[in-house]
């Protein structure tokens, strides 16, 4: 693809539409960055880019812009019902996602995973795994690594491995991966879907372009259509998976392959993610032994159920990453000792009535926090103790009063952090300084 003089538009000036915005930049084309915010920090961080080419145009006018231009790129976060994005397509303009752009661009196999949960984790196990067995691989996509960022270097690849999102997947047209893994769906992003059922099909179109020579890695949970691509199951609940979870051990058909005591991994659901990680790897031809040693050296990431500090016989768990209900309940069933739950953010559209009986049976008291804390309330408060803070300190504060030795407090908040935080990332480390200020 050449795109040497075009004059091409990026909607969106987050990480995803900045990659795309230099790599288009780097390959010859004239850039104009289209975004509805309009602030100075916006505009330092586009001029601290340093590449001249790159226009910024922010605010009121960008939904309005009137220019014409010979290709459009989207950010995926930037939901397409936007002014943004219909004024751009009543203008008749091609308009390609950020994740189908690289794509075309790249020179090296894909695998992508997808998944309402574990996607993260799930990545970062399969490129560790494939570098630790000689296959060169790099992490991206949703991961915080944009595909346009890594791209330019697919060329020096074995492959490039995709954590990928609904929203990348709404805009993709010839995206097709060698070997995909569907982690798990539940409702999640129904401030952007009208229904779980419109979320599903923007995940399932990951299998959209795959063929019979093609691998699909899959949870055995989920109801799924036909695959062209050859199927690889696995489940921690059922027992008729390629991939199956006995006594903390993890069978593929019928052989014992690693022992979920020798990783630093705990739960259900991370047996599933190193499951899905080494159909990944076998679908790749790698042998269960080459793949042990990197997976079993793997630590979570922060903010999935990382232990800050014990305090006074209290454990104090950041959970952060838990922005739905499954993730939750997931959080919740890894638990052993009794817990002090502290949950809550913003409303993304689903209610907390699902989770209620499992709150009960695990938690003894529950501090709720940001904009859901009343209806979460009335879900729960028949049934459990809970009890609302103003703040996230005043959540610890709150937790702690109610915390006996022997339980965990465990910051898992079931939803989004946008209502008081920059992120979840940022909502878990301060919590994390919160806790370490004790």
């Amino acid at each position: 693809m050449d795109f040497t003089g075009k004059h091409i538009a990026v909607l969106g000036a987050g990480k995803s539409g900045e990659t795309a915005a230099i790599l288009l930049s780097q390959l010859g084309a004239q850039i104009t960055l289209l975004d509805s915010a309009d602030s100075d920090a916006l505009r330092a961080k586009i001029a601290g880019l340093g590449i001249e080419p790159i226009q910024l145009l922010a605010g009121p006018g960008a939904e309005t812009d009137p220019a014409q231009y010979d290709l459009g790129v989207l950010s995926p976060g930037i939901d397409p019902i936007t002014p943004i994005v219909k004024n751009f397509l009543s203008k008749g303009i091609d308009l390609v996602g950020e994740l189908e752009l690289a794509y075309q661009l790249c020179k090296c196999p894909v695998i992508a995973i997808t998944g309402t949960n574990g996607k993260t984790t799930t990545t970062e196990l399969v490129a560790r795994m494939f570098n630790a067995c000689g296959v060169r691989t790099i992490a991206a996509g949703n991961i915080g690594t944009a595909f346009t960022g890594v791209v330019q270097a697919s060329d020096q690849l074995d492959l490039i491995t995709l954590e990928v999102s609904s929203f990348q997947l709404e805009t993709i047209r010839t995206f097709h991966p060698k070997v995909t893994a569907w982690l798990n769906l539940t409702p999640d992003h129904l401030d952007r879907y009208n229904s779980v059922e419109e979320y599903r099909e923007a995940k399932l179109r990951i299998f959209e372009n795959q063929t019979p020579e093609d691998f699909a890695v899959v949870n055995l949970r989920d109801t799924l259509p036909a695959l062209k691509a050859k199927p690889i199951t696995f489940s921690a609940y059922q027992a008729w998976g390629d991939f199956q979870l006995h006594d903390q051990t993890i069978y593929f058909r019928g052989t014992p392959v690693l022992s979920m005591e020798e990783t630093f991994l705990r739960g259900p659901h991370n047996a599933e993610n190193l499951m899905a990680a080494m159909g990944i790897g076998f679908a790749w031809g790698l042998e269960f032994e080459q793949m042990k040693p990197p997976l079993c050296s793997y630590r979570p990431l922060p903010h999935r159920c990382e232990l800050i500090r014990s305090i006074e016989g209290v454990e104090y768990v950041n959970d952060s990453k838990a922005t739905n209900l499954d993730a939750l309940e997931k959080a919740l069933d890894a638990e052993t000792r009794p817990v002090v739950l502290i949950a809550g953010g913003k409303d993304k559209g689903f209610e907390f009535e699902s989770v209620t009986d499992l709150v009960a049976r695990k938690a003894h008291c529950v501090v709720l926090i940001g904009e859901m804390a009343d209806s979460i309330f009335t879900s729960w408060g028949g049934k459990v103790q809970c009890e609302k803070a103003s703040s996230l300190a005043h959540a610890v504060e709150l937790a702690r009063g109610n915390a006996r030795p022997g339980d965990v407090v465990l910051f898992s908040p079931g939803t989004s952090s946008f209502d008081m935080f920059k992120s979840y990332a940022d909502r878990g480390n301060q919590f994390r300084t919160l806790i370490e200020s004790i």
